[in-house]
């Protein structure tokens, strides 16, 4: 074991793939000999080389259909987005290309080793153009995968999953986590499960449900309810796209009560479909109506990202007000 912060375990996810497997390559804007803007790729290049850790051209639709062509043929890909704020341009590629090509060939061909990394989210006031929350976009998609870590040890172990699974897989990296905390982390190689949610905590009053950056602040609001003398089951959703609807129903049927908390805003967000499905399979459970605490339906402001946050605060009021419904 050794402690590493995410994007250390990010790194070392990486060295270790390209160890193991030879026709894996890195690549995406600065991330050669810069090591990208986060320095999530250093060293890269100086170990593997140009030809497995390279620049690209400041174009996302280019760099997402030239790993499209590499994963066709063979390779595989890991493609780095230096922001999920400039996935757009890349959309057609991923969505009508990416996700499509096994399908619409009928299997003769296939963007499956290909995996898509980007920081995401806020709490590094960046502004509207560096917080966004994309995922609800990509996983209205038949064809991807959709991995959110929460911190180094599932950055690492899912990262690797993501890797070496024979479907294109966008993993989503909570950038305000990149160095905001150390853990432990097995130098050796293993992955976590892809769309298998992590119970990580027991409770009996009410569900909680988040990903990403959102489950420390989930687990800072149970904690605080915890004073009220209400027990929160937390769980770690780790994947967007397949979700674990299984262990989030059998949570809610027996806590009887949901809470959901995602940065991303409130109107058509992933909270809606978990919503509707665990509405839809554990109706005659439900002690109160399905809560969602979420970014706001506003562009992300920099100068009021704090009200904008759905923080452990409203989220510990939603759950008092769940639980007293």
């Amino acid at each position: 074991m050794a402690k590493m912060n995410m994007l250390q375990a990010v790194n070392n996810a990486l060295i270790t793939a390209m160890n193991e497997n030879e026709k894996v390559m890195v690549f995406g804007e600065d991330v050669g000999h810069f090591g990208g803007v986060f320095r999530a790729t250093s060293n890269l290049q100086e170990q593997f080389g140009k030809g497995r850790c390279f620049n690209t051209p400041l174009t996302e639709q280019g760099i997402i259909g030239f790993a499209n062509g590499l994963a066709s043929q063979g390779s595989v890909p890991v493609a780095e987005i230096q922001f999920a704020d400039y996935i757009f341009p890349a959309f057609d590629q991923i969505v009508n290309e990416t996700a499509k090509w096994r399908y619409r060939s009928g299997g003769q061909f296939s963007c499956g080793t290909l995996t898509i990394r980007t920081p995401y989210g806020g709490g590094i006031a960046g502004g509207h153009y560096h917080s966004q929350s994309p995922e609800a976009f990509f996983a209205h998609v038949p064809g991807l995968k959709i991995v959110v870590p929460r911190n180094p040890y599932q950055a690492k172990g899912l990262l690797l999953a993501s890797i070496r699974d024979d479907n294109p897989v966008l993993f989503m990296e909570p950038k305000r986590l990149y160095r905001a905390s150390v853990g432990e982390v097995p130098e050796d190689d293993y992955i976590l499960p892809l769309g298998k949610a992590e119970v990580v905590s027991e409770g009996k009053d009410i569900t909680l449900l988040a990903w990403g950056a959102q489950m420390e602040v989930m687990e800072k609001a149970a904690q605080l309810a915890t004073k009220d003398g209400i027990s929160c089951e937390v769980i770690d959703l780790r994947s967007i796209l397949p979700w674990d609807r299984d262990t989030v129903a059998a949570s809610v049927q027996k806590t009887g009560r949901l809470l959901i908390s995602h940065e991303a805003p409130l109107t058509g967000g992933f909270a809606s479909e978990v919503a509707a499905s665990i509405q839809e399979k554990c109706f005659l459970y439900l002690e109160s109506p399905i809560s969602r605490v979420c970014g706001l339906d506003s562009p992300y402001p920099l100068a009021h990202e704090k009200e904008y946050m759905p923080d452990h605060l409203k989220i510990y009021e939603a759950i008092v007000r769940c639980v007293n419904f």
